[in-house]
């Protein structure tokens, strides 16, 4: 079948019948090419870079590329509130909840790239909402995408801001510092492919890595600073709040779709996706049980801030590229998302995506302003924003990292055969309960976060907006 195309636009992804598939189904993925022809096993053109007149081309990243971007957006910041988790709940809690987080983060991602295999037009959340549940579900997980990733953004603004203000013992106002750090994110986030960030995410590994290690050895030297219990005894509220923080830490999930679809292969998601549940969650064990060890009940977040004020102003000079480019992941998968949804409408891909047309980067240049324009002003504004973003993690996070998998996987599977055999059954009921820990976290997170925000305010600890009192870590 052939299709006629205006200049302006190319054929692009059809989203399939939302119907649950067949087991036929389930084992292979249809693309369809520019003729309208449906074939199998290869990537879906998400961008309608297939008519041959591409600039700018998507589809390139390999493998380990797609798992640096991935290690670097989700231990970045994540990694530095570990320790602090285990000095809440105590040794052995804290290793339960790391591993035990971990090894259903790990089952979560892997359903995402079986539903992406599955729907290869997908790019993002929107696009998966949209199969679940038509245009309302496209618009909500859209949404919900996008404030999310916001605040995320506005994370990075915020840490990068404390990071300035400790390696310069605030020599300066901290709304500069926070400004400088959102124009460097927003420069950084420019380039229009995922491909032109890997390289950037290996120095963000290397910085993190670097900047933990200098913290280990720093805690180290010191010697044993405090004592350190096996379990302790919290309130609901306190010990939830060190559960959404391992939430948090896992919490990559929201980008995986279009990440995926950035891969020159899809089908090797799996392995980007061990790479990265492996490493992060050795280094949140590592971490988490070193510096525990060594400081004890007097260990602060971020992590960080537990050597003495050289070692720790050292530690935050080297980890300044992972608090950015973790950050530019972030506003990219964002602005990929804002950027596809304007020039991708009913099956059809604008020119201006593929090409370097005035109109597609002032639009992106444009989208890539407005979100770290925001970014900036909640860090600021907000004056608890650390708290507000445990609101927004429980959320959002909770759904994105593990409640929506087990929704991914009940509508892939045919309810004529959830229940054929006793292996099937506990697929269901395992899937089942990852949706009820998707709600579960949601629910307690929001208590436990809006508990924090009102201690707070009777303490008078939040600081004023756009204020220039330094926020170094003392």
């Amino acid at each position: 079948m052939t299709t006629n195309l205006n200049d302006d636009h190319r054929r692009a992804a059809t989203p399939r019948n939302s119907q649950a598939p067949t087991e036929s189904d389930q084992a292979t993925f249809l693309n369809v090419s520019e003729k309208g022809k449906a074939r199998q096993g290869e990537g879906y053109d998400v961008y309608g870079e297939d008519e041959g007149d591409a600039d700018i081309k998507y589809r390139t990243m390999v493998w380990w590329k797609a798992a640096a971007l991935m290690l670097a957006e989700t231990v970045s910041l994540g990694i530095l509130s570990v320790p602090s988790v285990f000095a809440r709940v105590g040794m052995v809690a804290g290793c339960i909840l790391v591993i035990g987080l971990g090894m259903l983060a790990t089952a979560s991602g892997y359903l995402i790239g079986s539903f992406k295999l599955r729907y290869p037009h997908v790019h993002n959340m929107a696009d998966a909402g949209e199969i679940l549940a038509g245009p309302v579900g496209r618009e909500l997980l859209g949404a919900a995408q996008v404030i999310f990733m916001v605040f995320l953004c506005g994370s990075h603004v915020l840490t990068g801001l404390i990071a300035f203000d400790t390696i310069t013992a605030g020599a300066s106002c901290s709304v500069l510092w926070g400004a400088v750090t959102a124009i460097l994110c927003l420069v950084l986030t420019l380039p229009r492919t995922l491909d032109g960030l890997a390289y950037m995410s290996v120095v963000s590994f290397v910085s993190i890595m670097s900047a933990i290690l200098i913290t280990m050895i720093g805690v180290g030297v010191a010697g044993h600073q405090g004592s350190v219990k096996a379990t302790a005894n919290l309130t609901f509220a306190a010990a939830f709040l060190s559960v959404t923080d391992i939430i948090f830490a896992y919490a990559g999930h929201v980008a995986f779709f279009t990440f995926i679809a950035e891969m020159k292969k899809p089908a090797d998601f799996p392995k980007a996706l061990y790479m990265l549940q492996i490493a992060d969650t050795t280094l949140y064990l590592i971490i988490g049980i070193v510096v525990y060890a060594y400081t004890g009940d007097s260990t602060v977040s971020p992590a960080l801030g537990n050597t003495g004020m050289t070692l720790r102003k050292v530690a935050y000079g080297i980890a300044l590229p992972t608090i950015i480019i973790a950050g530019v992941i972030n506003g990219h998968v964002c602005a990929k998302l804002v950027f596809v949804r304007i020039f991708r409408r009913k099956g059809r891909v604008s020119r201006h995506m593929t090409t370097h047309s005035w109109t597609g980067w002032l639009s992106w240049i444009g989208i890539c302003t407005a979100i770290w324009t925001l970014a900036f002003i909640i860090a600021e504004v907000i004056p608890f924003f650390n708290d507000l973003l445990g609101v927004i993690s429980s959320i959002f996070a909770s759904w994105f990292t593990y409640g929506i998998s087990g929704i991914f996987w009940f509508h892939l599977t045919p309810r004529s055969h959830m229940w054929t055999t006793w292996r099937q059954k506990l697929k269901t009921l395992f899937w089942a309960g990852i949706v009820a820990i998707g709600g579960f976290i949601m629910v307690a997170g929001l208590y436990a976060s809006i508990s924090s925000i009102i201690d707070g305010y009777r303490e008078g600890g939040f600081p004023g907006p756009f204020t220039c009192e330094s926020q170094a870590l003392q």
